[in-house]
């Protein structure tokens, strides 16, 4: 940790690997963060009220659970997409024992075109939707969620959905090294539209995976550390995104053949040379989730950087079920740069969707949105609003209303694809989720299904402000 320090002066960084119980006595019943050995922060920051300490304590245990979990959810993860992929494969259960009788048994390749992630199986739709075309308001949106759904698969899937489906050039995905979990935790990838004029570059970050709970510790850490004249940033999404352990944000990092790539170098790196090939071209970013965080922070490291060439490409960021990024002086920040380089920002959020509302934003964690959030109900219906109805999810008041909304959506399943067609049909995967949205109201909502459907059949005022 005295690396870090080396780059920033004010910060809170937990470590829940070095936990014990007595730790976590001690952090609810005594207010000088010092005598704990699980926790980093300047001395002027020591001492801490309950409500601080509670917020603390509730992430910290919540991030060692995880990480007992780790081996048991990737586990049941594992399987649960193994026998997804064995029935789809195999053409359906009765096929799949016919199979296994006649030792023809077809075992799915998890590297192949037809192999399909847990999300994917949620959400099958791969085609774009025919009626939004380039010309449209809704095409970028529209096009950034399905790039952004399209993230949580394998190579070789997505390669086929953007070449055959999408009819769009396929540019590469990309496994980026983590420097602080020493893995290789996030990836991306690049695609070409042709059909938009001027043609569009999209970066695609992949989002928080449902068995993966690295991702989700970093979802739920609330460790933060402060940018001079930027503002408090949350850290777990800056290590995602390339953070070097040493350094901080230095402009370059040495290029050595040897050494793993980081999101953030080799995407600017790659956007550089297909932007000079073409120079009419714009490029997005987006992604769900995690991803989001990670688009949106992709912009502040351009600005921190004063990459004034890219920054003047930046046709927009569309983000989908997004987490808070940073405090109220980095959405400042963020808000004047994204006005000054002309970028759209949109932020989408999807009825109880839990996600949006993390980490807490209150006067103790310094977490805050910035920008418009396109808010869309459980009808589809949409409206620009500054945030979020239940800002932060826990509200008791809230839990009737987000259970009777929950059994309105497993319902609504069987009602819309009556209503709208086909495509809107859900499988019983979804209603599955539905099913345990009952118990954890917002947490099925977060499935990119409920995005697709609110860019397909929602509507909003033709101009949001921002």
């Amino acid at each position: 940790m005295a690396n870090e320090k080396q780059f920033c002066h004010d910060y809170l960084f937990l470590k829940p690997k070095e936990v014990g119980f007595v730790d976590l006595i001690l952090l609810l019943f005594y207010s000088n963060l010092e005598k704990l050995g699980f926790i980093e922060c300047p001395e002027d920051s020591r001492h801490a009220n309950f409500r601080r300490r509670w917020l603390i304590f509730v992430s910290v245990v919540a991030q060692k659970c995880l990480g007992f979990l780790r081996k048991p959810m990737a586990a049941v993860g594992y399987l649960i997409e193994l026998w997804l992929n064995l029935l789809s494969s195999n053409g359906g259960l009765l096929m799949l024992l016919i199979n296994l009788l006649k030792g023809n048994l077809v075992i799915p390749d998890r590297s192949s075109a037809k192999f399909t992630s847990f999300l994917g199986n949620i959400d099958r739709r791969v085609d774009l939707d025919r009626s939004i075309q380039p010309n449209d308001r809704r095409y970028y949106p529209s096009l950034s969620l399905m790039a952004a759904k399209l993230s949580y698969e394998n190579e070789a899937f997505i390669n086929n959905v953007v070449k055959d489906h999408w009819k769009m050039e396929f540019l590469g995905f990309v496994n980026f090294w983590n420097d602080f979990q020493k893995s290789y935790s996030t990836q991306a990838f690049l695609l070409r539209d042709t059909k938009a004029n001027p043609n569009v570059i999209v970066v695609a970050f992949r989002g928080t995976e449902p068995f993966n709970t690295d991702d989700w510790s970093v979802d739920l850490d609330v460790s933060w550390y402060k940018v001079t004249n930027v503002g408090k940033v949350h850290k777990g999404f800056m290590k995602a995104l390339g953070l070097q352990e040493n350094h901080g944000w230095p402009k370059e990092v040495d290029r050595l053949s040897d050494q793993p790539p980081f999101a953030y170098y080799t995407i600017r790196q790659m956007l550089k040379e297909i932007l000079q090939k073409n120079k009419e071209a714009k490029f997005i970013l987006t992604g769900h989730s995690l991803g989001g965080a990670l688009a949106i922070l992709f912009v502040s490291v351009l600005v921190l950087h004063e990459e004034t060439l890219l920054l003047d490409r930046l046709e927009g960021v569309y983000t989908f079920g997004q987490p808070r990024v940073g405090d109220e002086q980095f959405g400042e920040y963020m808000k004047e740069n994204l006005n000054k380089y002309d970028v759209n920002y949109r932020r989408y959020v999807y009825c109880n969707d839990l996600v949006p509302r993390l980490p807490y934003d209150d006067k103790t964690l310094f977490f805050k949105h910035f920008g418009p959030c396109l808010y869309f109900n459980s009808c589809y219906q949409g409206k620009v609003m500054e945030e979020e109805p239940n800002k932060n999810y826990f509200n008791l008041l809230w839990v009737a209303p987000k259970i009777i909304n929950a059994v309105w959506e497993l319902v609504r399943g069987f009602i819309l694809p009556y209503k709208k067609g086909p495509d809107y049909r859900e499988g019983w995967l979804l209603r599955l989720a539905r099913v345990v949205g009952l118990v954890i109201p917002g947490l099925s909502a977060h499935s990119p299904q409920d995005y697709d459907n609110a860019l397909r059949l929602g509507s909003l005022p033709s101009s949001p402000p921002l």
